[in-house]
């Protein structure tokens, strides 16, 4: 998909509603290797719906071919619903943990770190410090960068994850911008194993 003239690549962030069922995750990721889009972030969870999973998707692209990736997602066989979130009021947070090089005489200062950017401890061993943090990404880039220099051993994170500000739910209220698409008939509703 060519971008479209004078449009800026961006990050795009999709909520996407799927059944829990087994090949869900590959049909989707598929729709964006086809299309020769890089996942920078991908997310997968169980929804509050029984039998139904949410995924938070990452991609940079720009609006109009964002746009018309949504409709794609959309068509998909086994995805109720999809929404691009970036522009709407929403919070978007990670989890991370970082494994420091932390001697005894750097401990304390590693802990105080943590304490002052909102990060707790996790774990402490004779050599090292744990600590995780959940925010935002530019913040847990904060921390990485304040963290570097004690000697970063290992890092995970786990990608992104969003959801818009209110009360409504677009799961379970027709208000909510627009209802999701109806299950088909004698789609399992019970909430068995996280197959996705």
């Amino acid at each position: 998909m060519t971008p479209g003239a004078g449009e800026r690549v961006r990050p795009h962030v999709f909520a996407v509603w799927v059944e829990d069922l087994p090949g869900v995750l590959n049909r989707v990721t598929s729709l964006f290797r086809r299309r020769g889009f890089n996942i920078e972030s991908l997310s997968v969870g169980p929804a509050r719906a029984a039998g139904v999973s949410r995924m938070t998707i990452v991609v940079r692209a720009d609006d109009t071919t964002a746009r018309r990736m949504l409709v794609q997602l959309s068509r998909l066989v086994n995805v109720l619903r999809a929404d691009d979130i970036i522009d709407e009021p929403a919070i978007h947070h990670e989890l991370a943990m970082f494994k420091i090089s932390a001697a005894p005489e750097e401990r304390s200062q590693v802990i105080q770190l943590a304490g002052a950017t909102g990060a707790r401890l996790v774990d402490i061993a004779p050599g090292s410090v744990v600590i995780e943090a959940t925010a935002s990404p530019q913040k847990i880039d904060g921390l990485a960068e304040v963290l570097r220099p004690y000697g970063i051993l290992e890092q995970v994170r786990t990608g992104l994850v969003g959801m818009a500000r209110g009360a409504a739910s677009v799961m379970t209220d027709p208000d909510a911008r627009k209802p999701p698409k109806r299950r088909r008939p004698g789609s399992d509703t019970g909430g068995g194993s996280h197959s996705v």
